[in-house]
Order: C-alpha cells, then sequence, then structure tokens
C-alpha cells in the first residue's frame, strides 16, 4: 500500500491477474470509512450514485472514442470497467460471475447469442 492509500500492483502482469487484484481491494473497501476511500463512498451513498458514475463514464468514453487520441480512450474505458467493477461488488456478485459469462460465450456467435437472449 502507498502512503496516499493507494494500492500497488506488484508483479501482476496478466489482466486476470490485474482484475482480480483490483477486485479484492474493491471487496476491501466495503469496510473503509467513506471520508477516507472513493470507493467507501461510493458504496455509503448507494445503487444510484454507482450508476450515476457509470454513466458519466460511459458519455466520456464515447466522446473519447471520437477523438483520435486512443490514450484518452484507454483512460476513460479505464473508468468505466473500474465503476462497473464497483457496481459488481456493491450487489455482492463475485468476479467470477462475470468472467463465466463471457467464457460462456466463447464459441458462440455473437449474432447466435444476442438471438438466443428473449429480451431484445
Amino acid at each position: 500500500m502507498m502512503p496516499n492509500g493507494h494500492t500497488v500492483m506488484a508483479d501482476s502482469k496478466l489482466p486476470a491477474d490485474v482484475l482480480d487484484e483490483l477486485y479484492r481491494v474493491l471487496e476491501a473497501r466495503k469496510g473503509a470509512d467513506p471520508d477516507t476511500s472513493y470507493v467507501a463512498s461510493l458504496y455509503a451513498r448507494g445503487v444510484d450514485r454507482i450508476l450515476k458514475k457509470i454513466g458519466e463514464e460511459a458519455a466520456e468514453t464515447l466522446i473519447a472514442a471520437k477523438n483520435p487520441d486512443d490514450e484518452e480512450l484507454v483512460h476513460e474505458l479505464a473508468d468505466l470497467w473500474f465503476h462497473t467493477l464497483v457496481l459488481l461488488s456493491h450487489r455482492d456478485l463475485p468476479l467470477s460471475r462475470l468472467t463465466d459469462e463471457l467464457a460462456r460465450r466463447f464459441g458462440t456467435s455473437g449474432h447466435a447469442e444476442k438471438a438466443a437472449r428473449t429480451n431484445d
């Protein structure tokens, strides 16, 4: 842990390792003081605040995608992914629920997967 409260992910080179470590930090923040932890403050303010942040980050991602700056796009996508993981954690859903769903979709055409959904 760095002096500013941020966690350093040493030797995490695989994307799955980064996501696992991040999710562990998000889970740990459930018990943190909302005055000192941004994530704890989101949890304390509830799902509406988390959804507002996801909406803001989605809009910023769309704007960044229209511009040629790849670094800005990656930054905004990271913010969007971060806040969607906060929502997943807030709902007490393990990261494996998301990764299992993504794995389930491997080998299935995107068109076929979408057609199989009844609510689209």
